[in-house]
Formats: C-alpha cells, sequence, structure tokens
C-alpha cells in the first residue's frame, strides 16, 4: 500500500487538500488493494481546523507522532504562507519527515513552508504565479520556475496553483500505477491526464508598475500594443526617455526583469491568446506575434512551457 501524509493548518487552502486526496481516491478503485492509496491529514493538532474559505478539515494524526515512512509527503498552500513564517511544528515536521520518504513536496503556496524547512535550497521548484517571484526572493537558493504546471527534481515534488495539485498528484499516480490508471482516474474527475502548457492562460508575467504613468509603464504598453514589431534597447529607452544604461536598470528595478526578456514573455502571451482563440496559421501568430517564423516560436514555446505551438492550441482552443 502507498502511504501518503498531507499537511494541513488552520487557513489551508482547501482544494489544495481535497484535490489530491480525490485522485488517490479515485485511483484506489482501480488496482488491488495492495497497491492501494492510505492518505492521513496531519495537522499540529489532532481534530478540524478552518480552512481558507471556511471549511472545516479534520487531521487525522500530529506532526508529533507522524513520523512513520511516509512513501509520499506533502504540504498544501494557504494564502497566509508567503507572507508570514508558518507554525514551528509543521516546519520541523517537514524538515523530519522529509528524510524518510520516497518522495516529498509541496502544493501550490505549500512551497514556502517547504523553503522555511531548507528544503528548497538547491532544487528546481515551481508554486501559484503570483507568488513564484515572491518565492525566488525569499529563499533565493532555489531555482524557481514561473510558468510550470508542476515539477520533479529527484524526490521532491512541487505544484503549481491550487488546481495544479490534481496535476501533480496524477504524475504521481502514473509513476505508481502506470500511465492507463492515471487516465482513467482523469476521466473520472472530468481532467486533462497531462496538462500542458503554463500555469496561466491569461498574462501572469506583465504586471505594470504601481504608477501606471511611469516611463516603465509606458515601455510595457508600446511593446504589447506594437508586438509584432523587433525592438532594440535603443528603441525602448528613446520611449521611456531615458538614456540606455538608466532605462536597463530602472527597468529591472520596478519590472524585476531585463527588457529583453520582457518582449519575449509578452510575446508568448500574445501567442497564447491567438492559439486559444483562433485557427490562424502558425506562420501567422508568429509573425503577428513578433517571433518572425513559426520556428522560433515553437522554439521559444518550448524552452518556456515545455510544449509546442500546437500542442499548446490542442489543449486550450476555446471553440
Amino acid at each position: 500500500m502507498h502511504t501518503v501524509a498531507i499537511a494541513i493548518f488552520p487557513g489551508v487552502q482547501a482544494l489544495d487538500v481535497a484535490g489530491p486526496v480525490d485522485v488517490f481516491a479515485e485511483a484506489n478503485q482501480f488496482v488491488a488493494p495492495e497497491r492501494r492509496y492510505r492518505v492521513t491529514l496531519v495537522g499540529a493538532e489532532e481534530g478540524a481546523v478552518r480552512a481558507s474559505n471556511g471549511m472545516s478539515i479534520a487531521a487525522d494524526d500530529t506532526f508529533d507522532h507522524a513520523h512513520a515512512g511516509f512513501d509520499l509527503a506533502l504540504v498544501a498552500g494557504g494564502p497566509s504562507l508567503p507572507d508570514g513564517a508558518p507554525d514551528a511544528r509543521l516546519v520541523d515536521w517537514l524538515a523530519n519527515v522529509a528524510s524518510r520518504c520516497e518522495r516529498y513536496g509541496s502544493i501550490c503556496t505549500g512551497a514556502f513552508a517547504l523553503g522555511h524547512a531548507g528544503l528548497l535550497d538547491g532544487r528546481q521548484v515551481t508554486t501559484h504565479w503570483q507568488h513564484a517571484q515572491q518565492l525566488a526572493e525569499q529563499f533565493p537558493q532555489a531555482r524557481v520556475d514561473f510558468d510550470r504546471i508542476y515539477l520533479r527534481d529527484e524526490r521532491l515534488v512541487t505544484s503549481a496553483g491550487v488546481t495544479a495539485g490534481i496535476d501533480l498528484s496524477l504524475a504521481l499516480v502514473a509513476e505508481d500505477q502506470g500511465p492507463q490508471i492515471a487516465l482513467a482516474v482523469a476521466k473520472r474527475l472530468v481532467v486533462f491526464a497531462q496538462r500542458q502548457g503554463g500555469q496561466s492562460q491569461f498574462s501572469p508575467y506583465l504586471t505594470a508598475p504601481a504608477d501606471e504613468t511611469s516611463p516603465i509603464a509606458r515601455v510595457q504598453a508600446h511593446v504589447m500594443q506594437h508586438i509584432r514589431d523587433s525592438f532594440t534597447v535603443k528603441e525602448l529607452a528613446d520611449v521611456a526617455g531615458m538614456s540606455e544604461r538608466t532605462f536597463a536598470r530602472v527597468f529591472v528595478q520596478q519590472a524585476g526583469i531585463a527588457p529583453h526578456e520582457f518582449v519575449e514573455r509578452a510575446r508568448v502571451d500574445a501567442a497564447r491568446k491567438q492559439l486559444e482563440s483562433s485557427a490562424a496559421p502558425l506562420k501567422t501568430v508568429a509573425w503577428e506575434c513578433g517571433f518572425g517564423t513559426a520556428d522560433r516560436m515553437r522554439i521559444v514555446f518550448a524552452r518556456r512551457l515545455g510544449v509546442t505551438p500546437m500542442q499548446y492550441r490542442e489543449r486550450f482552443r476555446s471553440g
């Protein structure tokens, strides 16, 4: 039997818990008894905690007692984790149990709890796209991927926001039971067996500066309004009314990325929207979004999203 522990706490995101639990429970319907999952919810104290949506979720065991060698230990996320230190009992439990598990990891912002436990250093990880930059800043030794549904780095597994915990759990079921079982579970839950592409179909990276009238906001707007054009640093600096050197420094300070990185991300987001909403040929999408050629767009998509533009369209096309 596969033993799974999921750490919960007051203010936990209910779907971070319920999604994986349902995946493992559904998998149990398709496998022999000796290959089933036994899930234990672990908290600081036995009994119910109040989730962030007001739901009560009951812990089956406590951090003080649940130290057996689980096959998998996960910590769920919660809205409070990015901005505050988690319960010391949770942090200690994670550090202890990780050394005894075949696999361990997090769902959504649970990655912050792993960081406090010292489990992210030198590891490639992901989390909810809205908090990925914050995770990278708070734990600079971690290699944070901003736009992946889930990641595995040796024994460590991490997922993106909320429903991505289902994707991660399906991937783990596929490892344990085979892809056909994972597919059967996905069909039961009416979800993709293997969701591809990035975390968001929107623009997770393109957050304008707080001052919408700032020169950097003006440059961002210019790029997105003229996305098919090519841009040099000098041209963008002219839009901002700055020298090239000053512009590059100020842009990084305010946007958190270099100008050329922003341009490429803007092109990817523009292409995503077209792939989701139109049947335009790939070479047309590539030209209109500034990639120049379909081959160039394919290379950038593969590097950033792990899929080709055609694969992205197949998964997310709206009509």
